[in-house]
C-alpha cells in the first residue's frame, strides 16, 4: 500500500528565484522558469547533491563536513510572507529579500508541511520537503535597507512562517503559473518520553 497520499491541497507557482552567489548576499532574482536537476535549481548557489555542513547542523556534524544536500531549495508561501510583513509593520516583504527560490500560493501553512511531503508540479517536477526553515538575521539586513529600523524584527516575526527547505526527487522544468499538488506522508507524533532518555 502506498505510504504517501495525494491530498486535495493544490497551489500555484507565483514566483521562481535564483541566487547565483551567496557571497554577494542573501537576495535572489526573479525568473519565469528554472531548470531543475537532481542537484537543485540550476544556477542556484544552494544547489548540489552534497554540501558543507553549517551552523544549523552543528549538533550532528563538525562545521564543514560533507553531507547530503537536502537544503537545495527554499520554499515560501505568498500568504505567509504577507503575514510576516503585517507583523513587522511594513508595507510588503518581497520573496527575493529573504532568498526565496520558490513562492507558492493557495497551500495553507506551507511552513508546517511535514518532512517527506511531496510537492508534485503539473509538468512533472517533484520536490521533497526536508524541514522548516528557521528564520535568521541575514534577510533582516536586506529589509533594513528598504525599511529602516525594521530589519531586526524579522527573525522573531518570521518564526513559524519562514517556509521550508527541500530537495529534488524528479527533474524537469518549472514555470511560473504551474499548479502544485501536495502528497502527504503519514501523520503521527513520536512520543516525547522517548526523546531524551537518560542512560
Amino acid at each position: 500500500m502506498a505510504v504517501l497520499k495525494k491530498t486535495n491541497l493544490v497551489g500555484s507557482v507565483v514566483g521562481l528565484y535564483i541566487n547565483p552567489n551567496r557571497e554577494d548576499g542573501v537576495e535572489s532574482s526573479q525568473r519565469d522558469r528554472v531548470d531543475v536537476s537532481f542537484g537543485g535549481f540550476v544556477g542556484e548557489t544552494h544547489s548540489g547533491e552534497t554540501r558543507k555542513s553549517c551552523s544549523r547542523v552543528l549538533a550532528q556534524y563538525p562545521r564543514g563536513t560533507e553531507i547530503r544536500n537536502v537544503r537545495q531549495v527554499s520554499i515560501l508561501s505568498q500568504e505567509e510572507l504577507s503575514m510576516i510583513a503585517a507583523k513587522m509593520g511594513i508595507a510588503h516583504l518581497y520573496p527575493q529579500w529573504v532568498g526565496a527560490n520558490l513562492l507558492l500560493s493557495g497551500i495553507p501553512s506551507v511552513s508546517m508541511l511535514p518532512p517527506s511531503t511531496r510537492l508534485i508540479f503539473e509538468n512533472g517536477v517533484s520536490l521533497v520537503v526536508d524541514m522548516e526553515n528557521e528564520p535568521c538575521m541575514y534577510p533582516g539586513r536586506v529589509i533594513e535597507r528598504h525599511f529602516p529600523a525594521k530589519g531586526k524584527q524579522f527573525p522573531k516575526c518570521a518564526l513559524g512562517l519562514r517556509g521550508v527547505t527541500g530537495w529534488v526527487e524528479r527533474e524537469g522544468v518549472l514555470r511560473v503559473g504551474e499548479s502544485c499538488t501536495v502528497h502527504f506522508p503519514p501523520q503521527r507524533i513520536y512520543p516525547e518520553d522517548y526523546l531524551f532518555v537518560q542512560k
